[in-house]
């Protein structure tokens, strides 16, 4: 059972650097659209390729009305990581523990 404890201690950690990264990756996108970035920047280009597809579908869930003119997906997309990392990484963690 130590080598199932093992792999979800991996699992785990996998998927604390990527929504870490995933949370580092919308702040700056967040805060580079406060400056009217360069649209044919490589990096702005990076930036949205990687972080619009989870902010497309946060943007359709919302009602039309609820943002009134303010883009409010990058907030809710830290609330969802924030979750995910307390949540799911701490339950995987804890299971691997048992497993062990």
């Amino acid at each position: 059972m130590f080598v199932a404890g093992n792999l979800l201690f991996a699992v785990a950690g996998i998927i604390n650097v990527i929504l870490t990264a995933l949370y580092w990756l919308i702040l700056i996108r967040a805060i580079i659209s406060w400056v009217n970035p360069d649209p044919y920047n490589s990096i702005v280009q990076f930036l949205n390729k990687v972080t619009e597809p989870i902010l497309y579908h946060i943007r359709k869930m919302l009602p039309l009305g609820f943002s009134m003119g303010i883009d409010l997906s990058p907030l809710i997309a830290f609330l969802i990581i924030m979750f995910l990392r307390s949540f799911l990484v701490k339950t995987l963690i804890d299971l691997a523990y048992k497993l062990k």
